[in-house]
């Protein structure tokens, strides 16, 4: 099929913060206008500031402004916008949304409608990654499942499990579980948390791995059928299932098992026709060397810089490309990888507990140097909303291995100065200095066994 192109001229981002700023960037270098949106506590954001035009679309709670369908829709209207990006969170995967963006005449800056659908649901996904021959963990479903089926199921399979809910997504809706006088009330209660958070309660149940990785494979597509991946992110260091520090590569994988794990993801998006870029999400028994499929981002993702920094390819402007119809400009043998990339997210909350301290930062020193990448949406006398996601930062370093990508990640914290309000700075130069994150003995429990 020839590639039909539609350049775009405008493009609304329908969301806040760092995503935000980091996609007027790309649409800058690719010659094209930006829109930005907004709530009412976001009017002295710097991504309002920075894109050519801002429309306020309602008050600070998200369901009234960010998740706002209608009033997103009318200021790409009334701004004359061909397409909206979605960034991250918010909207990024709402298969409604996109349908709407269509109906409007706006391209949705993502994959397929048919693509979020199959790969949204984290249980049909499990299947259709089973379909496409990408191993698996089996599952327990819970929706319609009888107590004594499940506890049939979950003796076979042993204790601990987790339990996760299927429309769940940024580490929510999920508990592991040790015994059955557990189970039963974490069941229940996370059918009501995922009805409240996700309008849906289905729950599945899997064995939990004792001594696991995140790792996740990086995919570009386009429309054409043409899939690459351009390599893995480690995403191991977490707390309570949300990632806190990414790296890549990943130090425990052999070359033999990077090359499976990323063919895998490749396969899976092929048999799906993706056509975006996005992510597929493994977990890796570090004891069998084992992978296992846990589910497909079908957005850019928050840790996306870290890839960039391994393979010099700018993954939203390759997004916006795919999106108005263009082919993938590389192929797999284009891709090279260099360096050892590490992500800091910096969040304003409390080190230990992890609690939100929104507040004014009556200080900002942003960190430089070699090797270095900062994405943030703060400055000084900002005041960080306490309505929204905590991270406020994200600072990228790169070095030519991971002990002084180490070394340089300790000059680069030291020297980054966030005052007025609590930041986690502390807690990643702990994990730093840790004997066994140098030596990169840890799975994804090793906050809580360790520093929480």
């Amino acid at each position: 099929m020839k590639p039909v192109v539609k350049k775009f001229k405008k493009v609304l981002i329908a969301n806040r913060g760092e995503i935000a700023i980091r996609v007027i960037r790309s649409c800058r270098e690719l010659g094209i206008e930006t829109v930005s949106v907004h709530s009412t506590a976001d009017e002295d954001s710097l991504h309002v500031k920075m894109a050519d035009e801002s429309v306020c679309v309602g008050p600070a709670k998200s369901s009234l402004s960010y998740l706002n369908i209608p009033q997103i829709l009318s200021a790409a209207d009334i701004t004359g916008a061909d397409a909206i990006h979605p960034g991250y969170g918010f909207l990024s995967e709402n298969e409604e949304f996109a349908e709407m963006c269509s109906k409007w005449g706006l391209t949705f800056i993502g994959p397929s409608v048919a693509c979020l659908k199959s790969m949204g649901d984290k249980i049909e996904s499990k299947i259709t990654a089973k379909k496409a021959d990408v191993p698996t963990l089996e599952p327990i479903y819970v929706k319609d499942s009888t107590d004594d089926f499940i506890q049939k199921e979950v003796e076979k399979m042993g204790f601990p499990v987790l339990i996760k809910a299927s429309a769940g997504g940024g580490g929510r809706g999920m508990k592991r579980i040790d015994s059955f006088e557990e189970l039963w009330p974490a069941i229940s209660r996370l059918q009501e948390e995922a009805k409240a958070a996700f309008g849906d309660g289905t729950l599945f149940i899997e064995k939990y791995i004792e001594n696991p990785r995140h790792i996740e494979v990086q995919i570009l597509a386009d429309k054409y059928k043409n899939v690459i991946h351009l390599g893995e992110r480690d995403c191991t260091i977490q707390r309570r299932f949300q990632k806190i520090l990414e790296e890549a590569p990943s130090p425990v994988l052999t070359p033999e098992v990077r090359e499976e794990i990323c063919q895998a993801a490749v396969r899976l998006a092929q048999f799906v026709d993706y056509d975006s870029v996005g992510t597929v999400e493994f977990l890796y028994d570090q004891d069998t060397q084992k992978f296992y499929f846990m589910e497909m981002n079908t957005r850019i993702q928050v840790e996306h810089p870290v890839t960039e920094g391994r393979t010099g390819v700018d993954l939203i402007a390759e997004q916006i490309r795919h999106a108005q119809g263009e082919e993938i400009r590389f192929k797999q043998s284009d891709i090279l990888f260099r360096n050892h990339v590490m992500e800091f997210r910096i969040n304003a909350e409390d080190p230990r507990t992890g609690m939100p301290s929104p507040g004014n930062i009556t200080h900002y020193h942003r960190p430089g140097g070699i090797g270095v990448r900062t994405d943030d949406y703060i400055y000084t006398g900002y005041t960080v909303p306490p309505y929204y996601d905590s991270m406020i930062s994200k600072i990228i370093v790169q070095a030519d291995n991971r002990a002084n990508c180490i070394t340089r990640a300790k000059r680069v914290l030291n020297e980054t100065v966030v005052s007025g309000i609590q930041t986690n700075l502390s807690l990643h130069k702990e994990i730093l200095n840790d004997p066994d994150f140098i030596e990169s003995r840890f799975s994804t429990n090793y906050l809580s066994k360790k520093l929480i």
